[in-house]
């Protein structure tokens, strides 16, 4: 469910409260393309793979541009949830702590009703898909 944007929320934890789940927080900090990955891939809704998305996070980290690549699914997680450009705009929020970027955007999928661990599996509360047999 896309809020407007003429409709702002707020995002439903802190930027510097990394620490509320410590396991994030240790993923994140040792290995941020996993956390990465697993934010891509339920921002798309399952249009990328969650490895895809942290292998192109980790090779762009060599040549130190993961940070841009990041701000831009910071930018449309904002869009898709109504969510306010806090505490500054998505480029300088991952420029300057990409890793408390990171942790805040899982957490706010986890608090949307989704788990970043399990990936894409659909909208929250779906009906589960019917198999391929029982359809008529």
């Amino acid at each position: 469910m896309n809020i407007s944007n003429t409709q702002q929320s707020k995002w439903s934890s802190d930027f510097y409260g990394c620490a509320e789940d410590p396991g994030t927080c240790f993923i994140t900090c040792f290995l941020p393309c996993i956390t990465f990955g697993q934010i891509a891939e339920l921002v798309d809704e399952g249009r990328s793979s969650c490895i895809g998305q942290g292998c192109a996070y980790c090779l762009l980290s060599i040549i130190q541009c993961h940070c841009l690549y990041s701000c831009m699914y910071r930018e449309k997680m904002r869009a898709k949830y109504g969510l306010p450009s806090e505490p500054c705009n998505d480029c300088c929020v991952h420029c300057c702590c990409d890793r408390c970027a990171l942790c805040q955007e899982y957490a706010e999928l986890k608090n949307q009703g989704l788990n970043p661990s399990k990936g894409w599996v659909g909208p929250p509360n779906a009906p589960p898909p019917m198999p391929p047999s029982m359809r008529k």
